[in-house]
């Protein structure tokens, strides 16, 4: 308001207190607010908050805020600004304070006092919360602390050392705890012995032969089994006539030599390769040939002086006869798997010695395989028609298996490939039926790679064949 406006407000307020015989505290409000109004038109930053509580009483400290008005106009000197934060603060003169500040007058000391605006304050509130939070996560004390248990752990690892112990007195004091820890050939002298036991019942020499199967895995196991006498009772019980034993028995021999030479050797000494033949021979179940199969393949695999041997004991003549015997074709597709695997082997040896530069042991390896006539006695037994059924299993695996075997066989069979009409047409009928196959799973979006190397090995077969 305006200075007549100001005067006349002032001189009303004076009469009211005048007619009203009020104190002289009343009068002292009035020249006070007086005072304040014309202190407010000379700095024009502060404006009067009058109280809107109603009645004669006045609060001790009436509250002032700043306008956010533009620089005064008479464009003074500089001045000394105060930063407001939550607190009051004592204004002193020729002091300003930013706007938007919240500015009261203490009525009890006749002083300024300034903090944050409502709007400030409750930004700088949430504010100075996250600063205490990341202040109050990280103790000084508790670094401390840290720091020093990093230091302990350092030392105690340097004298890490220190602190292990021998494995003998370790062993004493589990023995004093009724502990005992076995290694694997303590395991197998335990299973062993119980398995001699006279009171060990079929079931539970059937789970020591799962348990020694298990172990024999590991090349080591198997060598200290044998050290052991362990292949005697094994050969032992492929001459029992409990079905589950001959299982059993053969999965543990089959395990034992496979890519072992020390257990092979020790095996064909053993007679391992004679029992394996005489059981394929007699009658047996299904299951137990299966296994058998499984145990003279692992034999016989990478060894040629025992695939010698199981030619001169008319070892193809037996799988002849179980090749002929078997409709459903599971043991023929582990028969024509064995003899590729034979076959292949040799061809890789024989490969391989084109190297000019050679071991001793390679050579000695390309004399033993020479003396291993394979496919000559193939052709001799009539493998060269035998194999060729193979091809009539609805099995995609079999006819794979068949496929690669007629390949292999093809340098002695080749002309009675020549004159066998059923094979011929078999090729032609299987080369039309994977070419539609691809075709259809190519529309389908399907992987279409394993009908395509059948294709392969039925042209490359009849590339020979012609």
């Amino acid at each position: 308001m305006d200075d007549t406006r100001l005067c006349s407000a002032v001189i009303m307020k004076l009469i009211f207190c005048y007619s009203g015989r009020a104190s002289l505290c009343c009068l002292f409000l009035v020249l006070l607010q007086l005072h304040c109004s014309l202190s407010q038109k000379s700095e024009g930053a502060l404006t009067v908050v009058e109280n809107t509580e109603g009645g004669r009483g006045v609060d001790e400290e009436e509250e002032v805020t700043v306008d956010d008005d533009d620089d005064d106009d008479d464009g003074g000197g500089d001045f000394e600004v105060v930063q407001p934060n939550e607190q009051w603060q004592t204004l002193k003169p020729g002091q300003a304070v930013p706007a938007g500040s919240h500015v009261r007058l203490n009525l009890q000391t006749g002083e300024r006092e300034v903090r944050l605006g409502e709007e400030q304050l409750k930004y700088w509130t949430q504010q100075h919360r996250e600063e205490e939070k990341s202040r109050s996560s990280i103790d000084p004390d508790e670094l401390k602390r840290a720091m020093k248990k990093i230091k302990e752990d350092q030392s105690s690892q340097d004298s890490a050392p220190s602190r292990f112990r021998p494995l003998d007195e370790l062993k004493k004091d589990m023995a004093d705890l009724d502990l005992l820890v076995e290694t694997d050939v303590q395991i197998m002298r335990r299973l062993l012995d119980q398995f001699n036991s006279s009171s060990s019942t079929l079931e539970q020499r059937l789970s020591i032969l799962q348990e020694l199967e298990y172990m024999v895995h590991q090349v080591d196991n198997a060598q200290t089994l044998c050290a052991m006498g362990g292949l005697s009772f094994i050969l032992q019980g492929l001459n029992s006539s409990a079905v589950r034993f001959q299982e059993n028995s053969a999965l543990v021999l089959g395990s034992a030599v496979a890519s072992n030479p020390v257990v092979q050797v020790q095996a064909v000494e053993a007679g391992a390769l004679q029992t394996l033949l005489t059981t394929l021979a007699t009658t047996q179940p299904l299951n137990v040939k299966k296994k058998v199969l499984y145990a003279l393949a692992c034999l016989l695999r990478h060894f040629p002086y025992a695939q010698r041997h199981f030619l001169s004991h008319g070892g193809l003549q037996i799988l002849s006869e179980l090749f002929r015997a078997d409709a459903g074709g599971i043991l023929r597709t582990r028969i024509v798997t064995m003899l590729y695997d034979m076959i292949s082997e040799k061809e890789l040896i024989s490969q391989a010695g084109l190297d000019p530069v050679q071991d001793q042991a390679h050579a000695e390896r390309l004399r033993q395989y020479s003396q291993v006539s394979l496919q000559e006695e193939l052709m001799e037994e009539g493998w060269c028609s035998l194999v060729p059924q193979l091809l009539q299993s609805t099995e995609h695996d079999y006819r794979e298996k068949a496929l690669r075997a007629l390949l292999a066989m093809t340098p002695v069979c080749l002309d009675q490939y020549r004159s066998d009409g059923v094979l011929l047409g078999s090729l032609l009928a299987l080369r039309l039926q994977y070419s539609e196959l691809i075709q259809s799973e190519m529309i389908l979006g399907e992987e279409t790679s394993y009908f395509t190397e059948m294709v392969e090995l039925i042209d490359s077969l009849q590339v020979k064949v012609k």
